[in-house]
């Protein structure tokens, strides 16, 4: 039975598009919630060597840069996210699914903004891809509760055996 958890030994972590011009459009859940428990994921990956992935969209657009207490957590994964240009499916950038596969591992934590676009298709093309995919939601948000309500129902859908 514990072949099937998750563990530091076994997982990756990813932090999709916690970019501080997105975070603005978060209505879900309390965005102060979301950004501690988005530090407490990252936190714990540099703290058990749990290999961390940072990605963000677009940076010198809307979007904007990720956020300061997050580069400040994790200074190493900050400097070497991938930034995408514009691919919504970061599993579909030949640069962040280069990354993920680097690190060996089949197992993925997966927290964003939004979820309702930037953690619902990575994770479902993971999962396409034989990932096992943990959501963690209350690291996620979107424009409301329904798009994240929505979302999980559809990676659900997906990910069910």
């Amino acid at each position: 039975m514990t072949a099937n958890l998750f563990s530091p030994d076994n997982a990756a972590m990813l932090l999709i598009d916690h970019q501080v011009g997105t975070m603005n459009w978060v209505q879900s859940n309390d965005l102060a919630e979301i950004k501690r428990h988005t530090l407490a994921l990252a936190r714990a990956a540099k703290e058990t060597a749990m290999p961390l992935i940072l990605t963000s969209s677009q940076e010198d657009q809307i979007q904007g840069p990720l956020f300061e207490e997050l580069i400040a957590a994790v200074p190493e994964a900050y400097a070497s996210r991938i930034q995408r240009q514009g691919v919504v499916d970061a599993m579909r950038d030949p640069q962040f699914a280069g990354a993920v596969t680097a690190t060996g591992r089949k197992n993925l934590i997966i927290a964003g903004i939004t979820t309702d676009v930037c953690v619902v298709y990575p994770a479902i093309t993971a999962v396409q891809q034989g990932y096992k995919v943990q959501v963690v939601v209350d690291g996620s948000g979107s424009p409301s509760t329904l798009a994240d309500e929505t979302a999980l129902r559809r990676w659900n859908l997906m990910a069910s055996p």
